[in-house]
């Protein structure tokens, strides 16, 4: 539960702007997770998020290292990816991780943050399924070969 909220707060606040802990709180609920403005407080200093100022004023929530992310975070998106994953297979130019059930949303959000890249052109995340689909095989290929990295 934690780390699927954890990677749905960086993907709202990647494509977001998000200025207060109430707003995150709300956007939260919007996307199913039941959250407090405590649990949030707690999950912004553990994601060790910052504020930057936004485009027209104000200010925003960031990762530490901007829009790039940090190594930190990275690492606890690869964690994310580890506990969540339990299979990856590939045909053709399609992925599909097997996950936990439930976890398929979080790991979808860690792919996108870790390496989302031109290669993946698209994803789709179910309860317990996440397909990836690649512009080619040999693109299939590498990310399993990292998946399968990351899973052992």
């Amino acid at each position: 539960m934690k780390y699927g909220r954890h990677a749905k707060i960086l993907e709202i606040i990647r494509k977001d702007i998000v200025e207060t802990q109430e707003e995150l709180v709300a956007a939260l609920r919007r996307e199913g997770y039941d959250a407090t403005q405590a649990t949030v407080s707690r999950d912004i200093r553990e994601l060790r998020l910052i504020k930057v100022a936004a485009p027209g004023g104000g200010y925003r929530y960031a990762t530490s290292a901007g829009e790039t992310g940090s190594s930190d975070t990275e690492s606890r998106l690869n964690i994310i990816l580890g506990e969540s994953m339990t299979e990856i297979d590939y045909a053709l130019n399609q992925v599909v991780v097997k996950t936990l059930p439930g976890m398929a949303n979080a790991a979808a959000a860690a792919v996108d943050s870790c390496i989302a890249n031109h290669s993946i052109v698209g994803s789709i995340a179910g309860d317990d399924t996440l397909l990836l689909i690649m512009r080619d095989e040999k693109e299939a290929v590498k990310l399993v070969s990292y998946l399968n990295r990351i899973l052992k």
